[in-house]
Formats: C-alpha cells, structure tokens, sequence
C-alpha cells in the first residue's frame, strides 16, 4: 500500500488491529467479541474504513488458542490469523503481525490479549493519526494493578535506561499505532535483536502519546515471566547503548589507579618497619577484584552474543499458516 496523501484517506484509515498470543484459550474468545464490538462501533461511526479487522497471531500456542482463533475466522471474517512455526517471543510476533499488516493497512495498532490495555483508547490513538502523527504510544496512567516488586523494578528498569542513554517511553509496553509509512521505514531495521520500545523511537517520526487505564486480568496468567522480562530488559540495553562498555573501562581505570595507591601505601609502611599483616585486606580486595572481573566478563559477553547472532542473519519468525478473507468488516455479522 502507498503512503496515505489525501486527506479524505487519512480520516478514514484502514485498521488491523495486530493482537499477539500464546496460550490464552481463557480469554481469547471474551477479547475477540470485546475487540471486535469496538472495532464494529468505531466503522459504524465513520473513523475507520469498512474493511479493517483483527489480526491474531499465534506465537507457537500448546493449548488449544489457535483452534479457537481458527474457528473464529471461519464464522466472522473481521478476525484473521496468522501462526508462526514455533514459539518466537513476544517482539517477533508483534513484528510478524505488523509486517504482515503492513501492505494492507493505513495504520495498525497492537494490543495485549489479556484485556488488560483499554480498548477505549483506540479513538485517541485515531485522533492522534488523523492530527498527523505516524506513531502513537499507549502509556499507563500508574501501575496499580502491579505488584510491589514490579513497580520497583520497573521504576529501576525505566531510570537505567534513560541514565544509559536509550529512548524508551516510561511505562509504554506495546500498545501502539504505527501507521503505513513509519512501517515501511520500520521494515528496513534487519537487526536480530529485536527490541521494538527502543528501536520505534529511533526512527524519528511524528509522535504523540495516549494515557489509558491498566485493567485487572480477566482469565489466565501473565505470560511474562520473570525469566522473560529479564531477557527484554538485557536485550533493550545491549540494543541500543555501549555506555556498561565505556563504564568498565572507567571502573578498570579507577581500579588501577587505586591499586597503584594501595601500592606506595604498602611500600611506605614497609620503609617504616611497620609490620601489617594485612591478610583481611588483601582477601577483600581479591573478592572485589574477582567479582569485578566476572561481572565485566558477563557484561562484555552479552555483547559479543549479541555480534554473534547478529552475524547469523537468522529470520525473527517463520509463518506457518494464515488464515485472510478479503470483504468489508461492516457487512458481516458478529458471531462471538
């Protein structure tokens, strides 16, 4: 699809709504009929085109969420679905969605399919497109529905990643509208390591943000587990700054020179006689040496993993089967 110029166009963009899920058979039923009311109301309205939809992707599901999905595409043709060959992580399968998205869409937003990002605010995320924007990012008004521990972390998180110098939104996941063109500018990023809250940012086009409410989780359990968002933090960090490199090098230097001191302070007390035993500090400066040294180590091989899977120019997923029915969403009735 070309870039939108008209503005009759841009006022009535086509939407496909890019929904990522693995093993949600507990809800995802309950978020295609929510999700596709709203998607219903926002055509019947004139916001968007008759023809936008819904597009799950099944990121390797074990339970039985694509046999639903599938079912559902068979008996409302506004839900379409794309399965990738295998589990490849949350990013590749918004990647996947959006990609896919990109030649029949104006804009296309993702959303979580837990429920828990409100619907509602797809009309700002629309109005925000048709002012000009390109890019619009859902952020959360507070984090509420989170626990102690997550909200210390992600405060953490979030501060870490502005001190190291990488354009992350705070408290933005993935709830986004990307239109057509940011997309296709989008489309030309080939890195492996994918981290698309840092890597949208970048590209510079125009933004704006949209506030929304986190609601509780309906059905289910968070897919995000502790092992995962750890691996998103490593891989946002290692993305996009070398500043832990340039720290190393810093706290090498300021180790050296210390030494150095420790070294006429030793010396000197040699002279004078003085009889230090000095066994207790050597022993902590040699854990505190060592730890340092592994902890560099650690830091500097992450990089080098990152090199090295950048080098295999792997695929971010594989597409496994599609289900896609051309037609106008407002002709069809809903069926969930």
């Amino acid at each position: 699809m070309q870039n939108i110029t008209d503005n009759s166009e841009r006022n009535m963009p086509r939407l496909i709504l890019v929904v990522p899920c693995y093993n949600e058979e507990e809800i995802i039923e309950k978020t295609a009929g929510v999700m596709a009311e709203k998607l219903r109301r926002l055509i019947g309205e004139g916001s968007i085109a008759a023809d936008s939809r819904i597009l799950f992707v099944n990121d390797g599901s074990r339970d039985d969420t694509a046999k639903i999905i599938h079912s559902l595409t068979q008996s409302d043709g506004i839900f379409s679905l794309i399965s990738l060959a295998g589990n490849c992580g949350h990013q590749n399968a918004i990647l996947a969605g959006m990609m896919f998205a990109k030649d029949k869409a104006d804009i296309v937003v993702t959303i979580d399919a837990d429920l828990q990002q409100d619907i509602e605010a797809l009309d700002d995320f629309i109005s925000k497109y048709k002012a000009g924007c390109e890019v619009v990012y859902g952020v959360r008004n507070d984090r509420n529905t989170d626990g102690a521990m997550k909200k210390m972390t992600a405060s953490l998180y979030y501060n870490l990643m502005h001190a190291l110098g990488t354009k992350v939104i705070k408290n933005h996941a993935d709830y986004r509208l990307v239109s057509a063109k940011a997309l296709n500018a989008l489309s030309g990023y080939s890195e492996v390591n994918l981290f698309l809250r840092g890597l949208i940012p970048t590209m510079g086009f125009t933004s704006d943000v949209v506030y929304f409410d986190v609601k509780e989780r309906e059905a289910g359990t968070s897919k995000y587990t502790l092992a995962k968002m750890l691996t998103l933090a490593m891989d946002g960090i290692t993305s996009f700054s070398t500043k832990p490199l340039h720290l190393i090098g810093l706290a090498g230097f300021i180790a050296v020179i210390l030494a150095v001191i420790m070294c006429i302070v030793v010396l000197v007390d040699w002279i004078n006689g003085k009889n230090v035993p000095g066994y207790t500090t050597l022993l902590i400066i040699m854990l505190v040496a060592t730890g340092a040294i592994l902890i560099s180590l650690g830091v500097i091989g992450e990089y080098i993993a990152k090199v090295y899977m950048e080098t295999k120019r792997r695929p971010h997923y594989i597409i496994d089967t599609v289900v896609w029915q051309e037609g106008r969403a407002s002709d069809r009735e809903a069926s969930v």
